[in-house]
């Protein structure tokens, strides 16, 4: 299960050192971090005005996903 993160940690930088002159290696470390906490989801989210009522049902199917998901994880560990 992954653990919470506190209120530091979420508004926290994101930062990657450059090691040896390896600019390209930093970057995708970088774009795999942001992706990883999802800024680059938010970024497309915010990138039109999206109406309440859409913005409900896109968090509604959202959740569903998730809760599909999840529910497969959880029937492919059952031993049989």
């Amino acid at each position: 299960m992954r653990e919470r993160r506190t209120a530091e940690q979420e508004l926290g930088p994101i930062e990657v050192r450059v090691e040896r002159d390896n600019v390209n290696r930093a970057l995708s470390q970088l774009k795999r971090m942001m992706a990883r906490e999802g800024v680059l989801k938010e970024l497309k989210n915010r990138r039109y005005y999206e109406k309440p009522s859409v913005k409900e049902k896109r968090k509604r199917r959202d959740a569903e996903r998730r809760r599909r998901k999840e529910l497969r994880k959880r029937l492919s560990r059952r031993p049989r």
